[in-house]
């Protein structure tokens, strides 16, 4: 089940290097097939297969013998990856897909934003309807994900005002409060606040390392979706943990 979970993950991710590649551009990600962006050769079936085509290839197109990205087969690991892990986590049960569509998303977010620095509404809006009907079926519940859609845009919503308010210029753009509305909608109020203290700590530590090497001020833009989704994943598999060590904490004192 582990290799089966891993071969349809990285299948799925060859998809997500499609949504990645074609959504920033605003083109159709179902027509036409995959082709090479040097060459615009169709790609052969038995080049399109996820990783070992990479690997097979030696990383080039077989027409061009361009450079493939290496965004390709690491964006398939990733996704086989975190497929392998949600079926450890939560065996075969209601919550698997649920939350292989939310950890898809927050990937194909990840390298948008990395690569443009947009987080296109195209995914975060169906993301949190998505994420708003899927609770039904969830631990929490409806109930709890409509708190943590509030939650999720409205803190966000008063940063950004307040940074702005303060600063005069703009320090978070719309995407990162309808991504963080989408994450408090699949995993609730709790999750959004460890989403945000992970994803700002980590943040804060590489964009500090980043303006540091790159000789940069505060004002060097730096991409936060990455970070959100990074603390939305480490909610997911470890928000429970996490809070019950903080409450345990608060206890022993």
């Amino acid at each position: 089940m582990y290799i089966f979970s891993f071969i349809f993950g990285s299948i799925v991710g060859s998809f997500l290097n499609v949504c990645i590649y074609r959504i920033p551009e605003d083109k159709s990600i179902i027509f036409p097939p995959s082709s090479c962006p040097n060459c615009n050769k169709q790609i052969a079936f038995y080049d399109n297969i996820p990783i070992i085509s990479y690997i097979i290839l030696l990383g080039r197109c077989r027409n061009c013998k361009n450079p493939i990205s290496q965004r390709y087969p690491l964006v398939e690991f990733l996704t086989g990856f975190f497929s392998v892990i949600l079926f450890k986590a939560f065996g075969l049960s209601i919550e698997i897909p649920i939350y292989f569509v939310f950890v898809s998303s927050l990937i194909v977010i990840t390298f948008i934003d990395l690569r443009y620095q947009i987080i296109p509404d195209v995914i975060t809006l169906p993301g949190i309807a998505v994420g708003f009907l899927a609770s039904y079926f969830l631990p929490y519940g409806i109930l709890n994900s409509m708190i943590g859609i509030l939650v999720g845009g409205g803190s966000l919503l008063l940063v950004a005002a307040g940074y702005q308010l303060v600063t005069g210029r703009e320090g978070m753009g719309g995407g990162d409060i309808k991504m963080l509305a989408m994450i408090g909608a699949f995993l609730g109020w709790k999750g959004v606040i460890i989403t945000i203290f992970t994803g700002s700590f980590i943040g804060a530590v590489v964009g500090s390392a980043l303006m540091l090497a790159k000789g940069k001020d505060t004002k060097y833009a730096i991409p936060f979706g990455p970070f959100l989704a990074v603390g939305a994943v480490v909610s997911l598999f470890f928000g429970d943990a996490i809070i019950d060590w903080y409450i345990m904490g608060i206890w022993m004192r």
